[in-house]
C-alpha cells in the first residue's frame, strides 16, 4: 500500500504541523505567560514531564525535561513557527475519524449504551461515516479516551462551577443564529449570526459582531478587534464549529501566544456561560425589537454595540458585581500587542499552492497572477482574512505581491521572448 505521507497535501501538512506546534506551545505557555508557580523554569519542566503526556493523536510519550526546555528556547527565538516540526509527515495524524463520525459515536452510545466498539464500527462503515480501512481499534481508542466505555451519555459528565481569577486568563467564544432580517440592499431575508467573546473572570463581552455568514473570516475579525482593544488572552475556549476548528485559528493563536482549547464534541453545556449570555441577549435585546424596522446589518451592529456597552457596565448576578469593574481590577496583568503592524502580521492567513505553468494560482476559485520565477513551485501565500488585495508570497523572508488575474488585460501584455538555443555550442 502506498505510503500515506507521500500523498499528503500541503494543507494537510500544515494542519498536522500546527497541531504539533499547538501541543508544544500549550506545554510551555505557563512560562511564556508568567503563570508558572515553580521556583525556576527547570523546576517547571521537571514537574510537567514526571508523567507521560498525550499527543494530539492519542499516543502517550514520556519526555525528558530537556525536551520542553528546547521548545521554550525555540519559541523565544522564532515564535510559534519555530515549534513546528521540520519534517512534515502524517504519521499519527488523527484524520481517521472526522467530526461527523465522532458525533455519530456519541449519538449511538447515548441511544444504545450497551453497544461495543465492534458494533459501532460496523454501523459507521455501513452508514458511510468512515471507510472500511479505518480499524476497530481506532473507534475503541476514541470511546476509551472520551469515557464512553461504560455507556455514559455525553451530558452525564461531572461538572463543577469554575472561574478564572483574573481578566484575560480565558476567553470563551461562540456563535448563535440570532434572527432573520430583510436587507434593503437586495430586498431578501437573511439569517443573522451573532458571534461573541466573553472573558471568563469578569463576564465582560470583549468582542461581538453580527454577520450574514458563520465563517472563520468573521470570527478572526472579531477576535482581532478584541485583542487590539483589551490585550492578548492566555487561553481561548471554543467549540468545533467551522469558525473555530480550522487550519488558520491555531496559527493565529500561536503567533499571539494564546492557547487554543476546544470543548468536547456535542457538549454544549461546556460553554454554558456563552449559552446563558445568548439567552440573556435575546431576552433583553431581541424580543423588544421590531425586526421589520431593521433593514441593514450596519444598523443592527450599532444596536449591538449599545447593548454590549450597557451590559458591561450593569450589575451581573453571576459575579455579584459589574463586569467592567472586575476588568479594571485585574487588567494590568494583560499582555498587550507589540504594535498594530505586529498584530496585522499575526492575523494573516496562510495557504500553500502549486504555481501553474501560466504563472497563476487558485484561491477560493479565484485565479491570481504570481511572479513567473515561481512556476511549478509550491509556495506559501499569506493574506488578511478579508482582503486578498494584500496577498503576497513569502519566500526566503521576502514578500512577492500577487494580484487577481485579469484575462482581458493579459491579452495585451507583452511577453518576454524565449531565449534561442545555440545548437552550435552543443
Amino acid at each position: 500500500m502506498k505510503d500515506q505521507k507521500n500523498t499528503m497535501t500541503p494543507e494537510q501538512g500544515l494542519a498536522y504541523a500546527t497541531e504539533i506546534a499547538q501541543f508544544r506551545f500549550a506545554l510551555i505557555a505557563p512560562l511564556i505567560q508568567g503563570l508558572a508557580p515553580d521556583a525556576s523554569s527547570t523546576a517547571y519542566f521537571k514537574r510537567v514531564t514526571k508523567e507521560p503526556l498525550t499527543l494530539p493523536n492519542g499516543e502517550t510519550v514520556l519526555y525528558s525535561w530537556k525536551t520542553p526546555q528546547k521548545w521554550y528556547s525555540l519559541y523565544s527565538k522564532g515564535g510559534f513557527d519555530a515549534l513546528m516540526p521540520k519534517t512534515r509527515s502524517d504519521k499519527g495524524v488523527p484524520r481517521s475519524l472526522n467530526d461527523t463520525a465522532m458525533e455519530e459515536i456519541y449519538r449511538l452510545k447515548e441511544k444504545y449504551p450497551r453497544l461495543n466498539a465492534t458494533q459501532i464500527h460496523l454501523r459507521l462503515v455501513q452508514d458511510a461515516f468512515i471507510p472500511a480501512s479505518v480499524s476497530v481499534d481506532t473507534v475503541q481508542r476514541f470511546i476509551r479516551r472520551n469515557n464512553l466505555k461504560a455507556g455514559r451519555a455525553a451530558q452525564a459528565k461531572d461538572r463543577k462551577a469554575f472561574e478564572e481569577d483574573a481578566f484575560g486568563k480565558m476567553w470563551q467564544a461562540d456563535t448563535c443564529h440570532f434572527c432573520h432580517i430583510c436587507d434593503e440592499k437586495d430586498g431578501k431575508m437573511h439569517k443573522v449570526y451573532l458571534m461573541i467573546i466573553i472573558d471568563d473572570h469578569s463576564r465582560m463581552i470583549v468582542g461581538g459582531g453580527m454577520f450574514y455568514h458563520d465563517n472563520a473570516c468573521n470570527f478572526q475579525n472579531v477576535l482581532k478587534e478584541a485583542v487590539s482593544t483589551y490585550g492578548i488572552p492566555a487561553k481561548l475556549y471554543c467549540d468545533h464549529g467551522s469558525p473555530y476548528d480550522n487550519e488558520q485559528l491555531p496559527l493565529i493563536c500561536g503567533q499571539i501566544g494564546t492557547t487554543l482549547l476546544h470543548a468536547p464534541v456535542r457538549d454544549g453545556a461546556a460553554k454554558a456561560k456563552c449559552e446563558r449570555n445568548f439567552r440573556t441577549m435575546k431576552e433583553r435585546l431581541l424580543y423588544g425589537l421590531d425586526l421589520d424596522q431593521i433593514r441593514s446589518l450596519d444598523l443592527f451592529r450599532g444596536i449591538l454595540k449599545d447593548y454590549i456597552r450597557s451590559y458591561n457596565t450593569r450589575y451581573h448576578s453571576g459575579i455579584r458585581g459589574v463586569p467592567f469593574e472586575r476588568y479594571l481590577n485585574t487588567r494590568d496583568r494583560m499582555r498587550l500587542p507589540v504594535s498594530r503592524e505586529w498584530l496585522d502580521e499575526c492575523f494573516l492567513n496562510r495557504v500553500f499552492r502549486k504555481v501553474r505553468r501560466d504563472s497563476t494560482v487558485s484561491i477560493d476559485s479565484q485565479s491570481y497572477d504570481v511572479p513567473m520565477q515561481f512556476i511549478s513551485q509550491k509556495v506559501e501565500i499569506r493574506f488578511p482574512p478579508d482582503d486578498m488585495s494584500g496577498a503576497f508570497i513569502l519566500y526566503d523572508r521576502e514578500r512577492f505581491p500577487i494580484v487577481a488575474t485579469d484575462r482581458n488585460a493579459n491579452c495585451h501584455t507583452k511577453r518576454n521572448p524565449p531565449v534561442p538555443i545555440d545548437y552550435a555550442r552543443r
